[in-house]
């Protein structure tokens, strides 16, 4: 039965608009998972930040297996009669992802191990949750135009989405869920998870009205689905692993810092306040930076753009991790410098993402967008996964004590610093290698891709 065609007019702000709200969407639950989960779990109930560890590490071993589960499900089935080929899975799972983010942070009279398996069911809810919302939304961009500057545009756009909600709504974190002492405040982090799981669910809804998808994939009769093709034709897809090496540096930078600002902010300085600062500070360089971004790719190109920004962000990283700042408003302002690389990576991934998948289609003549962009997504994963798990090992090595208004010792205070420290500048290092040494699509090749495609696609 053929699905009644609709006039969709071209894409426009509306589309842009639309995918700002999708990237807002799932940021309102991700990004407040990702902060203070681990924060929340050590602190409000007392977990031990060991075990922790293990829960990170088990997760990602059941992300590997549900992943491509999950992201093959566009492929394989259409749901509904709109045609869209991935719409209908993110109202699908939107609801039960914005109802993980409150059983995250949900203070529940249980101990022992109750108490652990309902932090694992919870955490496992919101990883598989998320999956079901953010590869669809991201493949997206695919079939919402097949123009590589309107896909700039998307990506562009997203970073917007997820960027205001870090220094926004995550910088109000510290102020409402801490009292004057530096002590946690639980209810207070139930609370925020369920006014962010409402604006994660009309956040989608926006999406799905304003960014349509507008490409049509058309198979041939009695074509089946063949995911091991996808595998293949992701091993010899190299911009797409480089992509993945730096994404998880990236990824390095998003969770890791944002869960290590509690920390080092609370034992190593004293100052939650200053979290606010730190995030708020985010705003300013992507109002600077969103208009000349266009200007700088068409200079220089977006590999060369991240590669001088990540570059610069190193060194700004490597002074904090060699010198122990003693001075909080100092530390402040080095952090905030060091972004930038951050914000030039976040606003152009998304574009290099695209890229890549149509690479595989140029390579291959095989097009699985959802499937070959939950590979990807799961390189974002494993990037958080490291994060969460190295920093949670390495608080219980420095000698960190879990619990509510504990004083640490000057060895775990010490420690906790260098920590924290060291991550962003792991990161810039993977994403110089990632994007600097094994992705290869340089401008001239891009631009013959392209070519070729359109060729293609026109016959």
């Amino acid at each position: 039965m053929k699905t009644k065609e609709k006039i969709i007019p071209k894409f426009g702000v509306k589309d842009q608009i639309g995918y700002v709200c999708g990237d807002m969407a799932g940021s309102f639950v991700n990004l407040f998972v990702d902060a203070y989960f681990l924060t929340f779990c050590t602190y409000a109930l007392g977990i031990k930040a060991f075990w922790m560890t293990g829960l990170f590490l088990v997760a990602r071993l059941w992300d590997a297996i549900n992943d491509p589960i999950i992201g093959s499900f566009p492929d394989r089935w259409r749901l509904g009669k709109s045609g869209d080929k991935f719409t209908p899975w993110i109202k699908v799972f939107m609801i039960p992802l914005a109802l993980s983010g409150v059983l995250c942070f949900s203070k529940v009279p249980l101990e022992g191990i109750a108490l652990h398996a309902w932090v694992a069911f919870s955490y496992l809810f919101f990883g598989m949750s998320y999956t079901g919302t953010s590869m669809p939304f991201g493949a997206m961009a695919n079939v919402v135009s097949l123009d590589p500057i309107d896909r700039s545009k998307l990506s562009r756009a997203r970073s917007i989405g997820g960027g205001l909600v870090g220094a926004v709504a995550l910088g109000a974190v510290p102020v409402v869920c801490f009292d004057e002492n530096e002590n946690i405040l639980p209810e207070r982090f139930t609370l925020l998870a369920v006014i962010f799981g409402i604006l994660c669910i009309i956040s989608y809804i926006l999406l799905c009205t304003l960014t349509k998808e507008r490409v049509r994939e058309v198979r041939k009769e009695g074509e089946k689905f063949e995911y091991g093709k996808v595998i293949k034709a992701a091993l010899k897809n190299r911009p797409l692993i480089g992509v993945m090496v730096a994404t998880i540096g990236s990824m390095l930078t998003v969770t890791g810092s944002s869960q290590t600002y509690s920390y080092i902010y609370k034992e190593v300085y004293h100052n939650t306040d200053m979290i606010l600062i730190s995030t708020m500070a985010a705003m300013p360089f992507m109002i600077v930076v969103f208009p000349l971004i266009p200007k700088l790719v068409k200079k220089f190109g977006k590999r060369n753009v991240i590669l001088i920004t990540s570059a610069i962000s190193l060194g700004f990283s490597a002074i904090k991790l060699v010198f122990f700042i003693e001075n909080v408003v100092l530390y402040t302002a080095l952090n905030i410098c060091s972004m930038i690389g951050q914000t030039a990576f976040t606003m152009l991934i998304w574009a290099l993402v695209s890229d890549c998948l149509d690479y595989s289609e140029w390579k291959t003549g095989i097009r699985s967008d959802g499937s070959m962009y939950s590979l990807y997504t799961f390189s974002r994963k494993i990037g958080s996964t490291v994060a969460s798990t190295g920093i949670a090992a390495s608080l219980g090595i420095v000698g960190y004590v879990s619990g509510e208004n504990v004083t640490q010792t000057a060895e775990a205070v010490k420690g906790i610093y260098y920590v924290c420290n060291a991550i962003p500048t792991l990161c810039y290092l993977l994403c110089l290698i990632g994007i600097g040494l094994i992705f290869n699509l340089d401008k001239k090749t891009t631009d013959q891709m392209y070519a070729e495609m359109a060729e293609r696609r026109a016959k």
